[in-house]
């Protein structure tokens, strides 16, 4: 499965964090696709401000005139937007900013063609092509017992019936998982045949444990693709107050704080980019071929495309290891 080293997140364009005019997400992605080459690949979702992101990029992507062939679309699927009927979205409550729907959690079989049916009609002309089920590890998280556990696997192996369906059917070319638990991603691998997974904030120069680089060395030697997303944990590594989504403080988890600091610290020493560093680092990763950034910037599209091509010089991740910055078992 060929894919870029870097592929454009979305997030952004469902208004995570903050709210985007329409202009500025124009500006993102015609900078995306500037500096992409052909085919550009972007990863969005359902559940990236219920619906938002696809709607936003795929008016972006009309109003840009871009040949569907020139771009490529993963959709992951699992979140349907609905009307907004109380005052604030229900889902992830506090993360998406000013958003005039809501979305629920839906996977199953049914439910999946739902929500891929819907992204399409939001893509507005476009389609999305990688497809996946999106957060089974949080809609497993949410039984209430050993026996409904079970039923919602079973909810997630029917969802993956629907996506073998679409593919055979050619609708779609290829099939993963996105989550953020990569042990729910074994889980799912270990039953479903799959093209690619995306790990999100579970393989960063920040956490990365050994279990976790052997289930992906076992998917490069099947040749499933690996995209490693959120390699930022959420944007707490380049500075921002959340870590995997969550917002932590100085007072509450000083540990982060203090990793920070001394990894900002080398970094100075040495003349590199933290962003670059966490980039190369996730690279590294056994079987990982692409890294999925997000951007609210315009004019940072340029820098994190650059990012696969940074080169760290000699002794830079020995140095970590000595720190006790990285791992010491972590290969590199």
């Amino acid at each position: 499965m060929d894919l870029p080293r870097i592929i454009f997140g979305t997030s952004g364009l469902g208004n995570l964090y903050t709210a985007l005019t329409d202009q500025q997400k124009l500006d993102i992605v015609s900078e995306c696709l500037k500096h992409s080459e052909k085919p550009a690949v972007f990863d969005s979702a359902g559940k990236y401000g219920a619906g938002l992101a696809l709607e936003s990029l795929g008016r972006c992507l009309h109003q840009l005139a871009v040949n569907p062939r020139d771009v490529v679309i993963s959709n992951k699927l699992g979140w349907l937007r609905i009307p907004l009927v109380t005052d604030e979205p229900t889902f992830e409550p506090g993360i998406w900013k000013n958003l005039q729907h809501d979305a629920v959690q839906s996977i199953s079989y049914q439910g999946i063609l739902d929500c891929y049916y819907q992204g399409n009609e939001l893509l507005n002309g476009y389609s999305a092509k990688l497809v996946s089920v999106h957060d089974p590890d949080e809609y497993l998280a949410e039984a209430r017992s050993p026996a409904d556990r079970e039923k919602r696997f079973q909810d997630i192996l029917s969802a993956y019936q629907a996506l073998k369906m679409l593919k055979t059917k050619g609708e779609v070319d290829s099939v993963g998982v996105g989550a953020k638990d990569w042990r729910v991603i074994k889980h799912i691998a270990e039953a479903v045949p799959l093209d690619w997974v995306m790990i999100a904030n579970s393989m960063t120069i920040h956490s990365h444990p050994s279990q976790l680089a052997d289930f992906m060395t076992s998917l490069q030697k099947k040749g499933v693709a690996i995209i490693n997303s959120a390699i930022f944990n959420a944007g707490f590594l380049t500075g921002s107050d959340y870590y995997n989504y969550k917002l932590v403080s100085q007072e509450t988890q000083p540990e982060l704080y203090r990793w920070r600091d001394a990894f900002y610290e080398l970094c100075r020493k040495r003349n590199l980019q933290p962003a670059a560093v966490c980039a190369a680092f996730a690279l590294t990763a056994p079987g990982v071929k692409s890294i999925a950034l997000n951007t609210t910037n315009p004019s940072r599209v340029a820098e994190n495309v650059s990012l696969a091509t940074v080169k760290i010089p000699d002794g830079f991740w020995e140095e970590m290891k000595n720190l006790k910055l990285i791992e010491q078992h972590y290969e590199i």
